[in-house]
This record gives C-alpha cells, structure tokens and sequence, in this order.
C-alpha cells in the first residue's frame, strides 16, 4: 500500500520520501466528508457546465468552457489526493488507553501545555498534517514545534529550532484527551459552478 506524503504538488513523485499519514478519527472524517462531496455533487455539477459550455461553438474562445476544463482538472486532482491519503491513512485515537511511556511522553494525540522562554504559556494538539488548524492550537507532529515536543514529558526543558532561531521550551503537562477537529462544510453555492443564466440553445 502506498503511503502520503506531506506535500500535494509531488505527491506522485516516486523520488519523494514516504511518510506515515498519521491521522485522528476526525481527520480522516473530514477527508472522507470531503471526497464524498467532490464525487457525489461539484464534480457532477462541473461537469454540467463543460457539457453545456461545450455546445456553445469555438471552445478555445469559450470562456466558460475553459473556465469549467480547468476547475474540474482541479477538482479531479483534488479527488485523486485525498483517495491517496485515506488509503495511506493510520487512524490514532488520542483517548485510547495508554501506559508507561505512551501516557505520560508527548507522542502523536498528544495535548502538551508548556511555558516559553518570555513566560508566554501556550497549549497545542499534535495532529496529522491534513489536520494542521493554528487557530485551535493544532500542530502537525511534523513541524519544527511537533518535533521539537516529541517524547517530552512534564518537567523537560526542549530546544525549538524555529526560522528565526533556537528557543527554550519548558514542557508544563501532557495529556491525552479528545481533539476535536473541524469538520468539512460545503462551500456556499455560488454561480461559479452553475450554468450561466441565459438561455440554452
């Protein structure tokens, strides 16, 4: 079985590292969410407009048809990266139960509460890279911060290496609790991709 990578331009690309897609319950949802309304109702409806925008005569002068070729491109690209990364996808349940080393060391699932060297405290989730959402405080286990707190517990001092140089972290708690993720929510309709509203030939 193939496995994802971590990022969608080279996902293809033979030469690139494989990576575990570790990934919660509620990210592989959303994923799933999502590939199901790409399949199942903006695929179909792009592909209406191509149809329609098709019988309107010149197609390389067709606006509308070459709007709705490259959308669908897009859509059937999208389509093809998220079947890759459920298929690669290995579910980790932050609330299951754990001993030793695993319930008390930060690991993937983890929700690790730590204080920076200007005092600031700050608690963040260590989710997949589809799940990466900084406005709740969830981090991929890939990033610099993500590694840096890996298999750290409370009372550990850590070194982030971050683009604008080395700070010292000081690890304050580590629990395993449920992270709730962002479920996926059907964009607005928009005229983008209905047929325009003039009369069919």
């Amino acid at each position: 079985m193939r496995k994802g990578f971590t990022r969608e331009p080279r996902r293809d690309d033979p030469a690139t590292p494989q990576v575990k897609n570790y990934i919660t319950l509620g990210g592989l949802q959303r994923l799933k969410d999502e590939h199901h309304f790409l399949l199942t109702k903006d695929r179909p409806a792009v592909t209406e407009v191509v149809t329609w925008a098709a019988g309107n005569g010149d197609r390389s002068e067709n606006a509308d048809y070459q709007y709705s070729k490259r959308r669908l491109r897009q859509i059937d690209s999208r389509i093809r990266f998220l079947s890759k990364r459920m298929e690669a996808a290995e579910v980790i349940d932050p609330e299951a139960p754990r001993t030793g080393l695993r319930a008390t060391n930060v690991f993937f699932g983890a929700t690790v509460r730590y204080v920076n060297g200007a005092g600031a405290e700050r608690t963040v989730s260590i989710v997949g890279v589809d799940e990466v959402d900084l406005d709740r405080g969830h981090i991929s286990w890939q990033s610099p911060l993500g590694r840096a707190l890996m298999k750290s517990a409370a009372g550990d001092s850590v070194i982030l290496h971050a683009p604008g140089g080395k700070e010292n972290l000081e690890i304050l708690d580590v629990f395993y609790e449920r992270i709730a993720v962002e479920p996926f929510r059907e964009p607005e309709e928009s005229s983008a991709g209905q047929p325009p509203t003039m009369a069919r030939p």
